[in-house]
């Protein structure tokens, strides 16, 4: 017996093109903002060697794509993993993976709106204010409550900001990147510029070990892709749209990239960015000024915009997850309403923004350190969820894998060895995060590396919720494992 979604308003039908789903797949990801949090570290692991990283980290991202395009076929559900896995492989497994998408949003959006008015007061000048915690945190909390309203105005509203935005943070990178390349080449950069080189596209150069951990940081800047699947329901083309958009994102990411990481390493050298490295993403602002010299404000607007804009879209997955989880009885009920003029998730919406505005204020007063600390953790959560998916595509479709070539290898090979890629990435993160000193805040949580007690922390009162939940309300417990459709449509 399956359990009925909830009757009542439905989520607006064709709100958003196949073209507004790539954007919003795009802004998720906060390309700039995630460049600028990453590529000092890959460089100080890797050296030149930083786009071959993100090459090799692309891997696993296109595979699972591969298995969302596949399962979002199959079953148009916002709560995308949470349904899926659930279809898949039962209730236990889709409960948890629907949690780790939700816990997601929650850890990361107040570090997004955060980084969004810091880099705008410096955009403007205002250095010193950007500079005082204190200060920033309320105005913070603002953007978060302004960007959820959007959320709940209507998809196509946000749609619409959002392609807005995406123009102005990947504008402003292709400037930042033509310019830093150019005069790297022309012999005018005042740090130690390199020639650049097709050698730096291998992903082995600096060895196994140094790969491992760049892999760990590049999956988190392709994160977030997936926002263009949780809009399946609100898509034109419901079927197919989506996935493509996703698979897409995440190539328009690559190419992204791989040109700002040259442009970066052949400008400023591998030393720079290295020894630079404890600045996080001010090694940005650092370099946006001595490429761009007075338009580094230029810079500036593009990590700013860029997390503004995914402050509003990392919400969208959290939100429609919540929401498709409470159709379903798998939460409470009163998540699965729908605003009936503006047919949005408002409730589960305004909870995720609640609760992250709350996580946010906690860690911040606590030190800006454990605010980076909660970020790391991310790796645990989204490891998880994407090989979860991983493994629900090819399970799924397990009766029709042999059928074509096709299907053997995009169904059912690609998805298990994004899969595998990915645990293994878990595996070690889990290990690397066990040493306190490598976390920002350099020090110990009951022994153990604060990142890790967090990722644990989110698990395990998911699975306390879960197991309460499951016994006061059984409902979906109900549903059982099914097999894709047969046979499977072209």
């Amino acid at each position: 017996m399956t359990a009925e979604p909830e009757t009542g308003a439905e989520l607006k039908h064709g709100a958003i093109s196949f073209l507004d789903a790539l954007v919003i797949g795009l802004a998720s990801t906060s390309p700039a903002y995630s460049l600028a949090a990453v590529i000092g570290p890959i460089v100080a692991l890797v050296g030149v060697y930083a786009p071959g990283v993100l090459l090799a980290s692309f891997v696993p991202m296109l595979l699972i794509a591969s298995a969302f395009y596949y399962l979002n076929r199959a079953d148009q559900d916002c709560g995308t993993t949470f349904s899926w896995v659930t279809r898949a492989m039962g209730p236990w497994f889709g409960w948890i993976g629907g949690w780790a998408i939700a816990m997601t949003g929650v850890l990361v959006i107040g570090s997004l709106a955060d980084t969004a008015v810091r880099f705008t007061l410096l955009a403007v000048g205002l250095d010193d204010l950007a500079a005082n915690t204190p200060a920033v945190i309320p105005l913070t909390v603002v953007v978060i409550v302004a960007m959820t309203a959007l959320c709940v105005l209507g998809t196509e509203i946000s749609a619409r900001f959002q392609n807005v935005l995406i123009l102005a943070q990947v504008g402003a990178l292709l400037i930042f990147a033509i310019v830093a390349i150019g005069r790297a080449v022309a012999g005018d950069s005042p740090l130690d510029a390199v020639t650049p080189s097709l050698s730096w596209l291998n992903p082995f150069g600096e060895g196994g070990a140094a790969l491992t951990a760049g892999l760990l940081l590049g999956v988190f800047v392709y994160w977030g892709w997936e926002s263009a699947v949780n809009l399946t329901e609100e898509t034109t083309d419901s079927a197919s749209a989506p996935g493509r958009a996703g698979i897409l994102s995440t190539v328009v990411l690559l190419l992204t990239y791989l040109a700002v990481a040259y442009a970066v390493v052949s400008f400023a050298g591998p030393n720079f960015l290295a020894e630079n490295e404890g600045e996080g993403e001010l090694i940005f602002a650092l370099l946006g000024e001595q490429v761009l010299g007075p338009w580094d404000w230029v810079l500036l607007v593009s990590v700013a915009t860029s997390a503004l804009a995914s402050t509003q879209t990392t919400i969208i997955p959290a939100s429609r997850t919540g929401l498709s989880m409470a159709r379903r009885a798998a939460l409470p009920r009163p998540l699965a309403h729908i605003h009936p003029r503006f047919r949005t998730p408002d409730v589960s919406t305004w909870t995720v923004a609640a609760i992250a505005i709350g996580w946010y204020v906690l860690v911040s007063l606590i030190s800006e350190n454990a605010l980076l600390d909660s970020l790391t953790a991310l790796s645990l959560l989204i490891a998880f969820y994407y090989s979860l998916t991983g493994i629900a595509c090819a399970v799924y479709y397990r009766r029709q894998l042999t059928r074509s070539v096709t299907n053997l290898l995009f169904i059912g090979v690609g998805p298990l060895v994004g899969a595998g890629l990915l645990i293994w990435l878990l595996i070690r993160s889990v290990v690397d995060l066990n040493d306190p000193s490598a976390s920002s805040t350099g020090t110990d949580w009951f022994g153990f590396g604060p990142p890790l007690v967090i990722g644990v922390a989110v698990f395990l009162v998911g699975i306390l919720f879960m197991i309460g939940w499951r016994i006061g309300h059984p409902e979906y417990w109900r549903e059982r494992p099914g097999l894709a459709p047969d046979p499977l449509e072209a």
